[in-house]
């Protein structure tokens, strides 16, 4: 048998986690303890931004990405609510604007200003009122502009238009008990939650029906997740009757037994998943925990294959997940995360290590852009529309190669005058080949010398073989990333 058989190929084996350096860190945050299972901490190309302590009331804070080090007590904040804030999100389609949900039952839309805030933010821009008991889970409509949905501990889900302030649907009779979480699919038209009743719904919200559930996905009486994946299968992390963390694969079309189900550990913490449709990794983060494990989802079996772990000291209160379109595509960064600690918020880079400088197209297909597929009424008119994708390519900055220069004036100036009394040193490359030191080019440059038109020859001559030698460098680096890929 070969090692090539007994080792997976894949371009992710060896993806590694980096955290930054200290002082790229966002320190003296004081992060919310409030008991509530959410992310905590939303991050866009923008801003990052963590919901934090506050008396009086709820709020969080908003720091544009380059303001890294430590953060003033004062620091204006975003403090609207009247309770704590339990789930924030940034909009999708305007890095600019940001929902959060609060145990004052309401969601509230805000504007953050273009560089960031100087001033404590007290007033949104739309007030959402529509939940009877604290709203914990708020998730944008991932194609059609400003559609929101929040779901509360009254067990009601809620899609929004806030353009228009109105409820386009209020789903109130399909949960029986406490929601965990809600994921849309990757063109809007479901969405799939899980449920303290231990059941996983699929759910179309323009229909208001259940399309599909799996009652007793996990048989834990701990919280669970579940996310939609880019081909329409769910993902979920749970637990099981002995209270092991699980993860598992489900076909919507057949939800009897899971495709793939993985037990990891016996800990306590609700385990969060983070998922990359570009590359099909999933990054699953357990809350008091201090590591992060990465699989990578294939259409063959075992269908959840681990890939790694990144471990730290420090366990994780929250964690925050930027979009593709935020990363360093030239560093062959495919995730960052915004760790939160007790009174800080570290970034934590993964990266696929590549010799090439070139821009990986298989690391970074188009993914999903900031413009919005379709407008609100769209949707809710029967419309569906997959996201409009962008290409990463545009934020690939080739490494700077030093210029190719001629100089002709050096060339003919710069070589050691040819005498005829010079004996064997005349016979030398550099005398024969260059003419003597003169003012300028002249027709005929003494015995031995070259015309002006030979040197001019052996120049474009000379550039033709650099051209041609440049591209034997290109394509031989192609054929490299190629190999590394594991495609040849």
């Amino acid at each position: 048998m070969s090692f090539r058989k007994v080792v997976r190929q894949s371009k992710f084996r060896h993806v590694f986690g980096q955290p930054v350096k200290n002082d790229q860190c966002y320190d003296d945050i004081r992060v919310s303890r409030v008991t509530w299972d959410s992310t905590f901490c939303a991050v866009n190309p923008k801003f990052v931004a963590v919901i934090v302590e506050a008396s009086g009331g709820g709020a969080f804070m908003v720091l544009p990405l380059q303001k890294t080090g430590r953060i003033d007590k004062s620091y204006p904040t975003v403090c609207g609510h009247t309770g704590p804030v339990l789930d924030i999100d940034w909009c999708p389609h305007n890095d600019d604007i940001i929902a959060s949900g609060s145990e004052d039952c309401t969601i509230m839309v805000w504007q953050i200003p273009e560089n960031g805030l100087t001033l404590p933010l007290t007033e949104p821009v739309v007030v959402l009122e529509g939940h009877s008991k604290r709203v914990g889970i708020i998730t944008w409509h991932p194609t059609a502009r400003n559609v929101l949905l929040s779901a509360g501990c009254d067990n009601v889900v809620i899609v929004w238009n806030v353009g228009t302030t109105e409820e386009l649907y209020r789903l109130d009779d399909l949960h029986p008990d406490l929601i965990y979480n809600v994921s849309w699919n990757r063109d809007g038209s479901l969405f799939c939650s899980a449920c303290k009743d231990k059941s996983v719904r699929i759910i179309d919200p323009r229909r208001g029906q259940v399309v599909a559930e799996k009652e007793k996905a996990h048989e834990g009486a701990r919280p669970m997740r579940a996310i939609f994946l880019a081909d329409g299968k769910i993902f979920t992390t749970g637990f099981s009757r002995m209270s092991e963390r699980q993860l598992a694969l489900w076909d919507p079309e057949n939800l009897e037994e899971p495709m793939a189900l993985q037990e990891l550990d016996s800990s306590n913490g609700a385990l969060l998943p983070f998922y990359d449709p570009d590359t099909n990794v999933v990054y699953v983060c357990g809350k008091g925990d201090s590591s992060i494990r990465y699989f990578e989802i294939t259409a063959e079996a075992p269908y959840i294959h681990f890939l790694n772990v990144f471990t730290s000291k420090e366990p994780q209160r929250g964690m925050g997940w930027m979009p593709k379109r935020g990363l360093d595509v030239n560093k062959c960064e495919i995730a960052r995360f915004y760790k939160l600690h007790e009174r800080k918020c570290e970034p934590i880079i993964m990266t696929v290590p590549r010799k090439s400088d070139l821009f990986q197209d298989d690391l970074y297909p188009d993914t999903a852009g900031p413009e919005a597929a379709m407008e609100a009424e769209e949707w809710v008119a029967g419309k569906t529309v997959a996201p409009v994708l962008i290409s990463l390519r545009e934020a690939y900055v080739p490494t700077k190669q030093r210029d190719f220069k001629v100089n002709r004036r050096n060339l003919l100036q710069e070589s050691r005058p040819v005498s005829a009394s010079t004996g064997p040193s005349a016979t030398h490359p550099s005398a024969t080949s260059q003419p003597a030191a003169t003012p300028a080019i002249s027709s005929a440059s003494g015995e031995g010398g070259q015309t002006a038109e030979e040197v001019l020859r052996e120049v474009a001559s000379l550039r033709a073989l650099v051209a041609a030698q440049g591209e034997r460098i290109t394509r031989l680096e192609e054929q490299l990333s190629r190999i590394e890929n594991g495609d040849v």
